[in-house]
């Protein structure tokens, strides 16, 4: 007998999860009348995702046959699966109140899923098929078949819902998901047989061939508990004797629509889901059966690159097994073929973006499937991944979602680390789907809106413990998927992959060597040599970089100088070694490799300090890193080093590492066209400013003593350091100054030149020179290096030459002591900014001009060549606004600047150069600067004269954005922007 209500208290209801307690409390004691058991003992071992559901579906069956419910609760195992799938499974619930008979499922003691033997056995069972024929073809056997189908996916819900952990077996579910349906297709087309046997002669319906193809989710066998079943009819005759083809695919269609009525069509038992079969060929449109021929027929001619990506997990699912191998042969090979095709990859990144599109915007937060974060993202990307790389590796020609990641990661397609948290996030969402089908039986891809239904998945999937907190686990794994996909679907080199003709992915090593010379290698044995001392091997790094491979060696041929690019590649992942990030970035990153391949096919001086600083690839993952840090960065990171190093010697070492570095990223930028050339100079000059300031921190420092620390010194810029208008190889023209300042001056004399000398010898860069040119002071080289701010004053007022006078206006202050360099500024204003300027100077500046045309440019360079001394090049633009600079800085504020264009504009806006020739001026000055900072660049190399050989002036003009094989062009354009700008100069400067 029962107990009275109160043997289970409304508080011990709520902890074991109900929620209407006084109702919960009175169907239980109802249902412990029925079945004869104390309350107590019916909710022992009460552990449901919702237990309200639960009590309520027992009780309805209990109220119309309480026998089998009444069988199951004498064992704690039974008890425990009965208040589980209850729990979980309203849709279930009414299929036991339609047939309580079939409750004996739950008493079945199971240690592993129904296997595909025992599924398709119970099925095929159930409408006693014989020889592909079921005993009756009437609407009985089709009930049979669905409440047998019913009974088989009532043992495999039990098994999941007892799992210890359904994360982990979420695969195996699906499975045999998949397996129950393919059972179901094969039991409806054993009736289906029967049923035509009932109008036609027996003989030609079983002569005839029908295979029926699982595609998407049934083909992979990874179903859903409620999901249409995706499938392709494939017809034929097995005797043409008995029934010829056309006749055989006409019968092949009546059994298919048969087939498919079986499964869904209204009958006293429920439908179990649609057979889909709009993916055959023309769709809806097409025939619903087609023989094999046909179907490749259409495959070879018309389908487009969505149907290929529909045919990868295509798998013979029911029916004429043979038939279904012979189609699976004759198309697989087509499905990796197809990633060939032009735009594949933008056709497959698009085809998501569509699906994205036609969501209904109030359910794009809720959607596991469609959404963003959602199971096509994970699907989408691990498709496209296998049909790019599928076409030369078969062991990426997989069906399955999970076993496909296994094979993109043992294939070094994707990183360990990412597959594993994309299948641990496969596993949730399909766990979560899984829970929300099993529900209702209803076909459902969308979280709960309420409270209580997340309440309810919390508890079923146990991957929560409240409504919030599996919303909050929701959200951290949509998250993570969507950064993953988007990382991995719209990676670049997804689509250079695929871009690649089908012969240039794997080659022979005869047929490597032509092709190396084909695409513009010199010597394609030493790039063959580098290609397999990258890719030998059996390691995770050499896996990558033959995947990495093809498609670098296609963007190095791209390039100026490939042979090098490739070597020095080679180099930097040797330097880098097992460095894990470093091949997953090119592999991963949105451009990262495409970016290095260019960078070293197109600048030694790039590729020779990034052999140096390897780790400098690194910034290509995000063009932020390529951009320079700022003077007050470098500052505040040299002074910090110099309180970690005692001696000088390790302290400037460290800056000269520190220079190269920042030398090193504004090439990059430079070359990847993140910086303009106004950048770049702004970024060498605060770099080199940086630079001497450490420098003269420590040397002074080390060289003088405490009681001589009156001692001022400055370091000041001169030429294009002081106008900030430094290019790549520049020197840094300086002059060197002190004031003793009561120290005494024989005494301050001495340390000043050690400062000097120790300048000059702790900032020697052999990788990369930093020349302290000191041959604008005064006399020139034959002047001592450093002098007194006073000995500066008097020489210049009692013999400086105007050309003195026209260095001083570009002088700006660099290192060293604030007052000194004040003072050193105001005198030389007073120098370059005089009231007026004589008839007798400006000649002498205009002889000189001359002469240095004249005498100054190498011998055997062509002068129109000649980047800085050539005519209409930087001397031109400089000299003439240095000239107007002496004769108007002193009325016109705005020309007192060091930068030749910012005094250009200021000559402007006086009205001293016409705006016309003045821009014919600075495009020649730019012009010209660019192409010696391209010309160091790429030859790692300084020099200023415009090379001849078009393979180098094609290589510079890359560098300056023009495109491939421009030589004659840049060429043309340089001289012509030049003799324009010296028409221009003439006029202006000697008119």
């Amino acid at each position: 007998m029962a107990r009275s209500d109160d043997s289970v208290s409304l508080s011990a209801l709520a902890r074991l999860g109900f929620a209407e307690l006084s109702e919960a409390s009175a169907n239980l004691t109802e249902l412990a009348d029925i079945l004869g058991r104390d309350r107590a003992a019916l909710v022992a071992e009460a552990s449901a995702a919702d237990p309200d559901a639960a009590v309520e579906g027992m009780l309805r069956v209990a109220r119309r046959d309480p026998a089998p419910l009444r069988e199951l609760f004498h064992d704690h195992e039974s008890r425990r699966r009965t208040w589980r799938v209850f729990g979980a499974s309203e849709g279930l619930a009414d299929f036991f109140l339609r047939h309580p008979e079939e409750l004996s499922v739950l008493g079945e003691q199971r240690d592993s899923l129904p296997t595909a033997g025992e599924l398709h056995d119970l099925l095929l069972g159930a409408v006693d098929a014989r020889d592909g024929f079921a005993a009756s073809g009437d609407d009985d056997a089709v009930v049979a078949l669905r409440v047998a189908y019913r009974r088989g996916l009532a043992a495999i819900a039990a098994f999941d819902l007892s799992a210890h952990n359904p994360v982990m077996v979420v695969g195996d579910v699906a499975a045999a998901l998949a397996d129950i349906a393919g059972a179901a297709l094969e039991a409806s087309l054993a009736v289906a047989r029967r049923r035509l046997a009932q109008t036609l002669r027996e003989e030609q319906v079983a002569a005839t061939r029908l295979a029926i193809i699982g595609m998407g989710k049934s083909g992979a066998r990874e179903l859903n508990y409620v999901s249409d079943v995706d499938v392709i009819f494939v017809g034929g005759t097995l005797d043409d004797d008995v029934v010829d083809e056309p006749r055989a695919i006409d019968i092949a269609t009546r059994l298919a629509r048969e087939t498919m009525r079986g499964l869904s069509g209204i009958e006293a038992e429920p439908p179990l889901w649609e057979v889909d079969a709009a993916l055959r060929p023309e769709g809806k449109q097409g025939a619903l059966v087609r023989s094999l021929a046909s179907h490749v027929a259409y495959y070879d001619r018309w389908a487009k690159s969505w149907e290929f990506q529909a045919l990868l997990k295509a798998r013979p699912l029911a029916g004429d097994a043979e038939l279904g191998a012979e189609y699976i042969a004759a198309l697989q090979p087509k499905v990796f073929s197809s990633a060939a095709r032009e735009n594949f990859v933008d056709s497959v990144q698009r085809m998501r973006e569509r699906v994205m599109e036609y969501i209904d915007p109030e359910d794009a937060p809720y959607q596991l499937k469609l959404g963003a974060g959602g199971l096509r993202d994970i699907e989408f990307t691990v498709q496209l991944l296998q049909l790019v790389h599928g076409l030369t590796d078969e062991r990426l020609r997989t069906r399955g979602t999970l076993e496909s990641i296994d094979a993109l990661v043992e294939g070094g397609y994707i990183g360990r680390a990412e597959a594993g948290t994309f299948a641990d996030d496969y596993r949730i969402l399909r766990l979560m789907e899984h829970r929300l089908q099993l529900r209702e039986l209803s076909r459902t891809h969308l979280m709960p809106r309420t409270p209580g239904g997340r309440r309810v998945l919390a508890r079923s999937t146990g991957l929560a413990d409240s409504a919030e907190s599996i919303w909050a686990r929701w959200e951290s794994v949509r998250r993570e998927v969507r950064d993953i996909h988007t990382r991995l679907f719209y990676r670049p080199l997804l689509s250079a992959v695929a871009a690649l003709p089908e012969d240039e992915r794997t080659l022979s090593t005869e047929q490597a060597h032509d092709r190396l010379m084909a695409i513009g290698f010199r010597d394609p044995a030493g790039a063959l040599r580098h290609i397999g001392a990258l890719t030998t091997g059996l390691s995770r790094k050499a896996t990558i970089q033959r995947h990495l491979m093809p498609v670098m060696v296609k963007w190095f041929s791209d390039g100026s100088d490939p042979d090098y690019a490739l070597l020095a590649f080679r180099r930097i992942s040797e330097r880098l070694g097992d460095t894990p990030w470093f091949l997953r970035m090119l592999r991963d990153s949105s451009g990262a490799a495409e970016s290095l391949t260019r960078l070293l096919s197109s600048s030694r001086y790039v590729g020779e300090l990034m052999e140096w600083i390897p780790e400098s690839v690194a910034w290509l993952d995000s063009s932020d890193l390529l951009r320079p840090r700022s003077g007050a960065a470098l500052d505040e990171e040299a002074r910090a080093i110099q309180t970690r190093h005692a001696s000088v010697s390790d302290a400037l070492q460290a800056v000269r590492a520190l220079r190269r570095r920042e030398l090193l990223r504004t090439a990059m930028g430079g070359v990847l066209d993140v910086l303009t050339i106004e950048q770049v100079a702004t970024s060498l000059t605060e770099i080199t400013d940086a630079s001497i300031q450490a420098a003269l921190r420590a040397v002074r420092r080390e060289i003088v003593p405490e009681e001589d620390d009156a001692l001022d010194f400055a370091v000041i810029g001169m030429g294009r350091y002081g106008g900030a208008e430094l290019g790549f190889g520049s020197d840094a023209d300086v002059l060197y100054v002190y004031d003793a300042n009561g120290v005494d001056p024989q005494r301050a004399q001495t340390l000043a030149t050690k400062i000097v000398a120790g300048l000059r010898e702790h900032l020697t860069d052999h990788r990369v020179p930093l020349d302290l040119d000191a041959d604008l002071r005064p006399e020139g080289r034959n002047g001592p290096l450093v002098r007194t701010l006073q000995a500066y004053a008097e020489y210049y007022r009692r013999w400086s030459l105007s050309w003195e006078a026209q260095a001083l206006l570009r002088a700006r202050g660099v290192a060293g002591s604030a007052k000194l360099i004040t003072a050193f500024t105001e005198l030389a204003d007073s120098i370059r900014y005089p009231a007026s300027i004589d008839l007798q100077g400006t000649r002498e500046i205009k002889r000189i001009k001359a002469r240095v045309e004249g005498e100054r440019l190498p011998q055997g360079v062509d002068p129109r060549r000649h980047l800085k001394l050539g005519p209409g090049t930087l001397s031109d633009a400089e000299w003439l606004v240095q000239l107007i600079q002496l004769q108007h800085a002193h009325r016109v504020p705005a020309l007192r600047t060091t930068s030749t264009i910012a005094a250009l504009d200021a000559a402007v806006g006086a009205d001293l150069v016409p705006a016309d020739a003045a821009e014919l001026l600075r495009d020649a000055w730019l012009l010209s600067s660019r192409l010696r900072s391209a010309i160091t660049l790429y030859t790692g190399r300084t020099s200023d004269a415009l090379p001849t050989d078009p393979r180098d002036l094609d290589a510079i003009g890359r560098l300056l954005g023009y495109p491939d094989r421009s030589a004659s062009v840049l060429e043309d354009d340089y001289l012509g922007v030049t003799r324009r700008a010296r028409r221009a100069f003439e006029q202006l400067f000697y008119g």
